[in-house]
């Protein structure tokens, strides 16, 4: 089977969510863990703390790209 590739205009869309869901993924998971433990309520917990820090790490994440754009920007040398 092969993957239907989107068009390129949506590149700017989908790395900060790819980047968002991973991200929050990797440190809900760390927090809860820190939290809870590793027991029985480990995987509900942590994706109920998932979801809910994905919702606001999406649209931080497109709000804060263009800042930080310009931060390194103003930081780094051009080529």
């Amino acid at each position: 089977m092969k993957l239907t590739r989107l068009p390129a205009r949506y590149a700017g869309i989908l790395m900060p969510m790819i980047l968002s869901i991973l991200m929050t993924f990797v440190v809900s998971g760390v927090a809860t863990v820190k939290n809870l433990g590793f027991g029985s309520g480990l995987v509900p917990n942590w994706m109920s703390a998932w979801a809910l820090s994905w919702v606001i790490a999406f649209p931080t994440l497109l709000c804060a790209l263009p800042v930080t754009k310009r931060i390194v920007q103003a930081l780094v040398r051009p080529a």
